[in-house]
């Protein structure tokens, strides 16, 4: 028997009786149940050991259930060592766990929609007037106010309004016609 189980049948108080059912259990089947969980842990012997021997502990500290198996223990030992390496798994699951948030695979921005905006809007400026062109870029592509945008223009801010209001009912027209709906 492993150092581990024999340790603790000596702090349990063990029986003799006691002690000669769980030599016997563990001569007649620890040899099967290790090789049942050695797969079960990923070919980890020491862990395999240790479910083996946690497995006769158990078996151990259930007497009344050794006593209604007689007949068929090696199965229901089979079924402990199974349950305590899912249970282990269950335990440590979170530790294995890769957030979303930082997991190996970070995607990229899809930027095609984007591309395909501004092509739709390119496409429905060169559509407008010179003038309505010229208001929009100074207003919204280069973010000018009014008074800056008549100052490079040349034109009186009143005028600069006008032709922005203008402009922006003609883009929204242009962009109709593209099929480009609200």
């Amino acid at each position: 028997m492993g150092g581990t189980l024999q340790a603790e049948l000596r702090e349990g108080g063990m029986s003799g009786r006691d002690e000669a059912l769980v030599r016997a259990l563990y001569s007649e089947h620890a040899a099967a149940l290790w090789a049942f969980v050695v797969p079960l842990v990923g070919g980890d012997q020491v862990r395999a050991q240790d479910v083996v021997q946690e497995t006769m502990l158990r078996a151990w500290r259930s007497p009344d259930v050794l006593d209604s198996v007689r007949a068929s223990v090696r199965p229901w030992l089979f079924t402990v060592a199974r349950r305590i390496v899912v249970d282990e798994w269950r335990r440590h699951r979170t530790d294995r766990d890769v957030p979303l948030d930082t997991g190996p695979e970070t995607g990229e921005d899809d930027r095609t929609d984007a591309v395909l905006d501004t092509w739709i809007v390119g496409e429905a400026l060169s559509r407008l007037s010179p003038d309505h062109r010229a208001v929009l870029e100074q207003c919204y592509y280069q973010g000018r106010t009014t008074a800056d945008a008549a100052a490079v223009l040349g034109i009186p801010a009143g005028t600069v309004k006008s032709r922005a209001h203008y402009a922006l009912r003609a883009l929204r027209l242009a962009l109709q016609e593209m099929g480009v709906t609200a």
